[in-house]
């Protein structure tokens, strides 16, 4: 009925617009005057008193300080309350699951670490993921019912068509049919999940080097090669939520992997993937390989090589670069991206110089000529990715005052 509450453009609804839009300017500069977030957002003094009283009221916003030491009489401040609504995020791996708490404002309040090693799992996944939450939570200072919403990364992606778990057949206890189910039935809070890489690409979204980007590729490599497709500013997912697992990519250079399933890898993988750098190290005749876990001994061989100008570590370099272009060329021959984020220590330990050098080849091998760029999240980007997301979702839930 026109003119009922919550039809576009009557006073609830233009309330509600102005209330977020000063929300996220709060959460974009920090403690703002009401002056201040009038020009920002082009309402009157009043108009602005008056939406930052609804949101002291709501809960929403706290005064804090005043503008002392600045020109002119000194002003109140105003901040996002940090404790409106509290989010977290899982990242699982085989080894461990990493678990933090944000507020609101996206300070991460509380984090544990759960070692989870052995190909069986020691407790069931259920117990597992309720014991790494309650030890961040706890570390918090809050109890689980505190959390507005949870975000689960893990690698592979569960099948949008059946909630079974696909492409990660390495990650023991997670692909019970009824996981999902039990886990719902356990946690008090609204549970997503969401790939690994997939969560990167929204922190480096959100954060990083793809801010203000609608149409980008993020590259991962470090346990495993995959990437992100981030289409129109969305995540594309595909049918059974395996867009993106590009290490089971046939490519030239290395013999056809078949049954890459049950292998858990494929061609790119074999060529470009984190075990290949120590491979490849001791084939061109480098002493000096690490004998630490493949994974660590990239990153470590590949910053090296881009640290130290020799002659074994350009060759390392070059032919890395080489491979690694080699199955980008096929991603941005399909996708024709804006951008191409480099992220995962196996390729974020090689800087500039590694990016320089796949940019090279990738501009010989593609007719498409995106522009590389390294990520810029560089501490536990899974996680931090399951938290921007879990926050995305906790805000517009939180922040709707036109309820």
């Amino acid at each position: 009925m026109a003119g009922s509450a919550g039809t576009p453009g009557t006073p609830r609804v233009l309330r509600a617009m102005n209330d977020r839009a000063a929300l996220d300017l709060l959460l974009e500069h920090g403690p703002l005057s009401r002056t201040r977030i009038g020009k920002l957002t082009g309402l009157s003094k009043p108009t602005a008193s008056q939406l930052l009283a609804r949101l002291e009221a709501a809960g929403l916003v706290l005064a804090t300080g005043t503008t002392e030491g600045r020109p002119g009489p000194n002003a109140q401040l105003y901040e996002v309350n940090p404790t409106a609504a509290y989010a977290a995020g899982l990242d699982v791996t085989p080894e461990r699951i990493l678990a933090a708490v944000a507020d609101i404002t996206g300070r991460t309040v509380g984090s544990y670490e759960l070692p989870t090693p052995g190909r069986r799992p020691a407790q069931p996944v259920i117990r597992q993921v309720t014991d790494a939450l309650d030890g961040a939570v706890k570390a918090a200072g809050l109890a689980r019912d505190d959390v507005h919403r949870l975000v689960i990364g893990t690698p592979g992606a569960f099948d949008p068509n059946t909630g079974r778990l696909r492409y990660a057949s390495h990650l023991p206890g997670w692909h019970t049919p009824a996981l999902l189910d039990e886990l719902a039935a356990a946690l008090p809070m609204p549970v997503e999940y969401e790939n690994d890489v997939n969560l990167v690409a929204v922190a480096e979204q959100r954060l990083g080097a793809a801010r203000g980007h609608e149409d980008f590729v993020l590259l991962w490599n470090e346990g495993g090669l995959g990437a992100a497709l981030v289409l129109g500013g969305r995540l594309h997912r595909g049918w059974t939520g395996g867009a993106g697992e590009v290490g089971f990519l046939p490519v030239p250079g290395t013999p056809l992997v078949r049954q890459v399933t049950k292998a858990n890898s494929g061609g790119y993988q074999e060529l470009a993937g984190s075990q290949a750098i120590p491979r490849l190290a001791r084939e061109i005749g480098m002493s000096s390989v690490p004998s630490t876990p493949y994974a660590e001994a990239a990153a470590t061989l590949v910053e090296r090589a881009a640290g130290e100008d020799t002659v074994l570590n350009r060759l390392l370099l070059q032919t890395y670069a080489t491979r690694l272009a080699t199955g980008l060329a096929s991603l941005v021959s399909v996708l024709d991206p804006e951008l191409v984020v480099l992220s995962g220590a196996s390729l974020t330990s090689g800087g500039e110089v590694l990016r320089a050098l796949v940019q090279a080849e990738l501009e010989e091998l593609a007719a498409s000529r995106p522009r590389l760029v390294v990520g810029d999240v560089r501490e536990h980007p899974v996680l931090r990715g399951a938290l921007e997301s879990a926050l995305g979702t906790t805000r517009d839930e939180v922040f709707n005052t036109s309820r």
